[in-house]
């Protein structure tokens, strides 16, 4: 036989709350403390890999090179989000363009490996420049994953 627990007023109140609470929150929404680690995550890496390019004493076209491959590499890991996220939702991608984003983000960062293994700089400035890189592409898909999981919540509240 089945016992019946019975509940005072105050916690039947606090157990409705608790599942009313429950069910207007979405556990696909970000959190806004996620989205802010994202973005100062993303502001950090951009900013300290461009001060560093700033204050390096290499030549200019060098510089260049290494800001070219920042902006390739994030533009590039955001396409190949956007593109498995839209074969996740069943949102018809071209196989071309996926695999020219994988391609591109590959690229990125051989080419940013390939840059910092011939470059004459301190193996800690090496490593400075690789972090700094991973860590901006890495919240540059965070991001992109934020503000594409905002918008859907928008538009299905909507």
């Amino acid at each position: 036989m089945e016992q019946q627990k019975f509940l005072n007023p105050e916690e039947k109140n606090k157990k409705s709350r608790t599942t009313t609470n429950r069910a207007e929150k979405n556990p696909f929404k970000p959190t806004p403390a996620f989205i802010s680690a994202s973005w100062a995550a993303l502001a950090i890496g951009m900013i300290s890999y461009c001060i560093g390019l700033w204050k390096a004493t290499m030549e200019f076209n060098e510089k260049g090179y290494y800001f070219t491959i920042l902006l390739f590499g994030l533009f590039s890991v955001i396409s190949v989000q956007k593109a498995v996220r839209d074969k996740m939702e069943g949102i018809p991608v071209t196989e071309i363009y996926y695999g020219i984003s994988w391609f591109t983000t590959i690229a990125a960062i051989l080419l940013l490996v390939v840059g910092l293994w011939n470059a004459e700089l301190e193996l800690s400035e090496k490593g400075f420049y690789g972090m700094s890189f991973t860590l901006s592409l890495f919240a540059s898909v965070a991001v992109q994953k934020n503000t594409r999981d905002m918008h859907a919540l928008k538009n299905q509240n909507a």
